[in-house]
């Protein structure tokens, strides 16, 4: 019985293939789309995120290639969901192989020509490998490799990509968080910020923190995450995974447009991991399984899961000192995740913190350094003629002589699933110009570098 299934999964599959080219080969070369995304194994739920809207450049019909289980089964649901929405339904048409030979089905068939992958991490790097190999361009979630021993695959992925001329990227959804953007903006501002400090291991020039939760809420409803996201051999240590974003702000907000040698201009000075414990109940609560699997057993002290998702990095980007942190609970008492940033400038420091006096929202902050003539004159100019410009409806406000906090728009504020579809439509413009910027490929691999040797560093200690 289990055979016929096969069978017909591959006869339907082939029949959906003729059938979107056929729709892909109508006289009206507009109706023609350049990209038809392969969503390879989607274990984690940004794999669906990156499908919450529809594009001009992708044809609706997406080939899932995954082995059956609950995974692709939560995935095609949440397909499912986004085109009920009553408000911009999208017409997405979900052509599935689930045999056991997924990986090799879509390398032999490749109906597509770009790979989402968003699951095990694992298994990512070598999905990603395979697929670049097989002349596919690839949209990769965070991390791309969780393992110090996997880091050189990924630095050959990104070679070969080059020889095969095929794009490999990752969801860096952070880079789009407005409050994000006005800091890396004003930062770039010198009567505002002044120059970006060295500073120290106690205090780092730059320092940026992340509060994540087990247990949450996405598209309106409770996600569930498989029982492997809380095994740190799939999933990956809080150092290599949460931390990707982290280290790709550091880079991208002090040294934009900038490559970062990571052989020659980055320094590890210290690295720390430490546990977040889950009751079973808790677990069962975020999973829907009542007993801790076998392969987690031993992870387990006390009847307590001890997962390794807290991590702590302090680093040198040239003469820079950063430091990043992501801390994981099992649920927020009040608010949801929460992210802290601060840059210390000459004339200012420009910090965003999103707790409960900022109902636990992301707020950004200017406070200036003391004795600094017409402060006020120079952040209302910048405001008024830079950030205006770009961003009609930024304001500011003055808190005290030593603080003014940036007032934003809520029709930026769009939320992080929105970000998924930012990303996807970069991604796009790069895939049509054919090419990426010079100092994206490089800084992806000093940022897994960073992230990967950290843990060496942390499992060494």
């Amino acid at each position: 019985m289990k055979k016929l299934a096969v069978i017909f999964m591959v006869l339907l599959f082939s029949c959906s293939q003729d059938a979107s080219r056929e729709d892909n080969n109508e006289t009206n070369p507009m109706s023609r789309k350049d990209f038809t995304l392969m969503t390879l194994d989607p274990g984690h739920f940004h794999a669906a995120l990156v499908q919450k809207k529809m594009y001009e450049q992708i044809d609706p019909v997406v080939y899932v290639y995954a082995p059956e289980g609950q995974d692709v089964r939560d995935h095609l649901k949440r397909i499912d969901a986004f085109n009920s929405h009553v408000e911009d339904p999208t017409t997405w048409k979900e052509v599935v192989y689930t045999g056991p030979d997924f990986l090799e089905k879509m390398l032999e068939q490749k109906p597509g020509n770009v790979v989402v992958i968003s699951g095990n991490n694992l298994k990512k790097t070598d999905y990603i490998t395979k697929s670049i190999g097989a002349g596919l361009h690839v949209l990769a979630d965070k991390p791309m490799v969780i393992l110090p021993d996997q880091f050189p695959h990924l630095v050959e992925a990104f070679r070969l990509a080059e020889e095969k001329d095929v794009l490999l990227y990752d969801i860096m959804t952070e880079r789009y968080e407005i409050t994000t953007l006005l800091q890396k903006e004003l930062s770039q501002i010198p009567d505002v910020f002044g120059a970006l400090e060295k500073g120290s291991v106690d205090e780092p020039a730059i320092t940026k923190e992340s509060v994540h939760h087990f247990f949450k809420f996405v598209s309106g409803s409770p996600l569930i995450r498989p029982a492997w996201f809380f095994d740190v051999s799939q999933q990956g240590e809080g150092l290599v995974d949460v931390t990707t974003h982290l280290v790709d702000l550091t880079m991208w907000e002090c040294f934009p447009g900038m490559i970062i040698d990571h052989q020659e201009e980055v320094e590890i000075l210290e690295a720390k991991r430490w546990t977040t414990d889950l009751t079973p109940a808790e677990f069962e609560k975020v999973t829907g399984m009542k007993e801790f699997p076998g392969y987690l057993e031993k992870y387990v002290e006390d009847g307590h899961l001890k997962v390794y998702s807290n991590g702590e990095i302090t680093y040198k980007l040239r003469d820079i000192h950063a430091k990043v942190s992501v801390t994981w609970n099992y649920q927020a008492p009040d608010g949801g995740d929460t992210h802290y940033s601060m840059m210390r400038g000459t004339r200012s420091n420009l910090i965003i913190r999103q707790g409960p006096e900022e109902n636990f929202q992301p707020v950004l902050y200017v406070e200036p350094k003391t004795e600094m003539g017409d402060f006020e004159g120079a952040i209302q100019q910048a405001v008024d003629r830079t950030l205006q410009e770009e961003y009609p409806g930024v304001a500011l406000e003055k808190i005290s002589e030593k603080q003014y906090k940036v007032n934003i728009p809520d029709t930026y504020k769009v939320g992080h699933e929105a970000h998924f579809s930012q990303v996807t439509e970069k991604f796009l413009y790069y895939l049509e110009k054919g090419n990426i910027p010079a100092w994206e490929v490089p800084n992806m691999i000093t940022k897994y570098y960073i992230t990967t040797e950290a843990l060496r560093m942390a499992l060494d200690e």
